[in-house]
């Protein structure tokens, strides 16, 4: 039977068809402040707590208080094997995916997390196509990096509404939607959050899981 890395929430793992499937992209998208963030600590904590090393791509700003909740006292032992990697540009987020690979050769590495995968991308849109072609360039490598080390890897992406058609999606189009093979919608409503199954290769789509933030992760609810 195939490993999956749980994700820190049974019924979560259960969304997921069992938990991160190694070797594939599973996306996260959905507006700010949604949980999207705290779902892929979870994440990482949970591998870190197999004994196995995390890549953790942050475009946005790590929150180390926010990592020392979920992993409670654990935290000084877990951080020794996180390897934080913080762009600062969209050229930056590129070279430091292929710096991954340099911890995944030397360590055993357990999972990739890139939150978020389009936040520089989308300072970069006025270079139109080639903007595209480089962010699908920088996913396909770290596809590679999930297949050549068989592991998970969890990206976060923003929203995208379509001004035509109203339909709503991750940013990056078409090619960000192919390449990752489960996709999630995080839909935020007050203090709840509701994650959507959107693609999967052998789950139903259309499932749900109502959920709130809580201090060490999160916590899901039955909404009448």
């Amino acid at each position: 039977m195939e490993y999956k890395l749980n994700s820190g929430n049974s019924d979560l793992d259960r969304l997921l068809g069992g938990g991160y499937e190694p070797r594939i992209i599973t996306q996260f998208f959905g507006e700010p402040a949604g949980g999207k963030s705290t779902l892929c600590q979870m994440a990482a904590v949970s591998c870190l707590r197999s004994g196995k090393k995390v890549v953790y791509i942050d475009t946005e700003g790590f929150s180390t208080e926010r990592f020392r909740q979920i992993a409670g006292d654990e935290t000084d032992a877990l951080v020794e094997n996180l390897f934080l990697f913080e762009p600062l540009d969209f050229e930056e987020q590129g070279l430091m995916i292929g710096n991954a690979e340099q911890v995944l050769t030397s360590q055993e590495g357990g999972l990739i997390v890139m939150d978020s995968a389009t936040a520089l991308y989308r300072t970069d849109l006025e270079r139109g196509q080639e903007a595209l072609r480089a962010l699908t360039r920088q996913m396909v490598c770290l596809l590679g990096l999930s297949r050549k080390y068989d592991l998970p890897v969890i990206i976060t992406n923003q929203i995208y509404t379509d001004p035509g058609t109203n339909r709503v999606s991750g940013l990056g189009g078409n090619a960000l939607e192919h390449i990752s093979k489960v996709i999630v919608q995080v839909e935020k409503t007050d203090r709840r959050r509701r994650a959507r199954l959107i693609k999967h290769r052998s789950r139903e789509e259309g499932a749900v899981l109502d959920f709130i933030i809580t201090q060490d992760g999160i916590s899901t609810v039955d909404l009448p």
